[in-house]
């Protein structure tokens, strides 16, 4: 690639950079005075001054470069790939790597021309709760696994506890707070610790836990919480042959969830009768770090070990689309659907730096844009609120949570800002839009998981009205399902049911979750032959389930070949 050279007074900006004082950038260009326009520059970095001439090879690296800007000095960072030992302006200006640049300031008319971007999220600040407010003496699972270890709903806390003799969780009224009894009851059913737990979008009332058991076992907390140990669970799912790291419950289709596992497979069940009604076996070759649904359920986005993000229809198994390593490094990749379809991912760089990109699934050679974040060894769990179009990032071991506002328009990602405190983060989880306080103008709770507490955090924008704020929340995702398992599994797709805030969220009355037991459970009262004791015909009954399972796995590939080969 040939080198870029830029001639004249000119003024290079980096797409994603705010400088104090300055302002925020509008592109990623080449500015010169009397010229009106941008043109596009793949050189990555902030050089505030108007030197000759400057050259340099794309993919440079300069780690720190200070600006001189007005009467202060910053140093802002950069995001390339390799490290260059110095620039060398023609007129004698030169800027090393670890230096500052002693070029003329830009004037003050120039300074003025820059323009702020208007966001009504810019100012966005994080309040965490008063001490009573928390939830104390809790001991979190200290299983090494890239889990939220934390899933909260309006009107239920859960969170996955340490135990002895098997896997268990907490779950608790959000009104409970304060330090709690040794002896609450925790949900206690599988016989290995639990890797993930998530609640039913559309029942307030059920969860479903994923285990180092091979097992997804599927709960209903009675309303006001549990007063005695809950060991017997709704349905027991039984398909994996490995532990269960993901559980997902589709955002539109009643009774339909996702368990993914490290025997690589995604089994989508129709929970009503028990049953894995489309097995994903044949697509990862390796352990599945992430699994994310389209907003209507349509589509799946996962990571792998193989480092690679996979767009996929879940009902036929068809890769839409298909990204190798979207970050250099070998760290996990975790990704989520954004409502226009785009990809966000976050991963690492070759050496180490974690990352956040934005890809268009149409166009996946390059990403829409990446930036660098910071040289922390924890994996970053994205959260994306479709309401307000904001991203936030958070992981574990990590003391802050940055936020991102996503647009149309270049550079599509914008910082707004960070939230830090002093005690690093085990987890946490994110309280659906529903369950917020609209009138303190709350657009996102963060419940942060310590060592021993669980610490909610307020996110809020600063309003001074007291009305309802019609621009912070539009209509937004409501508990009633949009189809049934049964219409979703036969091929109908639709968007969720939305409702509005204005009048507050009222939670419905407590809904009976409707399971077919018969297709559950083997009939006890089925009499066994001459001769033939209960639990050989038990052990026959499942060699037959197997048998069932083979046969239908066997049917769809044979499928998949026909296709392939063609007519």
């Amino acid at each position: 690639m040939a080198p870029l050279k830029l001639l004249s007074p000119s003024i290079l900006v980096h797409c994603d950079s705010r400088v104090p004082g300055v302002g925020e950038s509008r592109g990623l260009g080449a500015r010169t005075p009397g010229f009106s326009g941008w043109a596009p520059a793949p050189l990555s970095t902030v050089l505030l001054s108007p030197p000759s001439c400057v050259q340099a090879e794309p993919g440079d690296s300069l780690p720190m470069l200070g600006a001189a800007v007005g009467r202060g000095l910053w140093r802002l960072p950069l995001v390339l790939a390799r490290a260059l030992p110095g620039l060398r302006g023609e007129g004698g200006l030169r800027m090393r790597c670890e230096g500052h640049c002693s070029a003329p300031c830009l004037s003050p008319a120039a300074m003025s021309r820059k323009v702020v971007r208007s966001s009504k999220f810019r100012h966005v600040f994080g309040q965490p709760a008063k001490a009573d407010q928390c939830y104390d003496d809790v001991r979190i699972s200290q299983t090494t696994w890239d889990s939220s270890f934390c899933t909260v709903n309006p009107k239920f806390l859960a969170m996955i506890v340490e135990a002895s003799g098997g896997g268990a969780f907490m779950v608790l009224p959000l009104a409970k707070t304060g330090r709690l009894d040794k002896s609450q009851p925790v949900v206690c059913g599988h016989t290995a610790p639990v890797l993930d737990i998530a609640w039913c979008p559309h029942n307030d009332n059920v969860i479903a836990s994923g285990s180092e058991d091979c097992t997804v076992m599927v709960w209903e907390v009675p309303d006001g919480g549990l007063v005695r140990p809950l060991t017997e669970p709704l349905v027991t799912l039984e398909g994996h042959s490995k532990r269960v790291g993901i559980v997902a419950w589709h955002p539109t289709a009643q009774n339909v969830l996702l368990s993914a596992g490290c025997d690589n497979a995604v089994l989508l069940w129709d929970v009503g009768t028990g049953r894995a009604l489309v097995e994903l076996r044949d697509l990862h070759p390796d352990t599945i770090h992430s699994v994310a649904w389209s907003r209507d359920g349509s589509r799946l986005c996962t990571t792998c070990r193989d480092r690679r993000v996979r767009i996929i229809e879940p009902r036929s198994g068809r890769v839409l689309a298909e990204k190798a390593s979207p970050h250099e490094g070998s760290r996990p990749v975790h990704a989520v659907l954004l409502a226009d379809g785009k990809i966000l991912t976050t991963g690492f760089s070759r050496m180490s730096e974690r990352q956040v990109a934005l890809w268009d699934p149409a166009c996946l050679e390059e990403p829409m844009t990446l930036q660098e974040l910071d040289t922390s060894s924890g994996v970053l769990l994205p959260h994306y609120d479709p309401d307000t179009s904001m991203v936030y990032l958070c992981g574990k071991g990590d003391s802050s949570i940055r936020y991102f506002e996503v647009t149309p328009e270049a550079p599509y990602l914008h910082f707004l800002s960070l939230f830090s405190s002093k005690e690093s983060q085990r987890g946490g989880a994110w309280m659906p839009k529903r369950g917020l306080d609209v009138s303190k103008c709350e657009i996102a709770r963060f419940y942060k998981l310590h060592e021993r507490k669980c610490e909610p955090i307020s996110m809020t924008v600063p309003r001074k009205s007291d009305l309802f704020q019609e621009d912070l929340y539009p209509d937004t995702v409501g508990p009633e399902p949009a189809l049934t398992a049964e219409e979703w599994f036969g091929g109908k797709d639709a968007g969720p049911l939305l409702i509005s805030l204005r009048e507050g969220y009222v939670p419905p009355k407590s809904r009976e979750f409707k399971v077919i037991k018969s297709l559950l459970e083997p009939r006890k009262s089925q009499t066994c032959p001459e001769g033939v004791s209960p639990g050989a015909l038990e052990k026959l009954l499942e060699d037959v389930r197997e048998l069932q399972l083979r046969v239908a796995e066997q049917d769809r590939r044979i499928v998949a070949l026909e296709e392939r080969a063609g007519p």
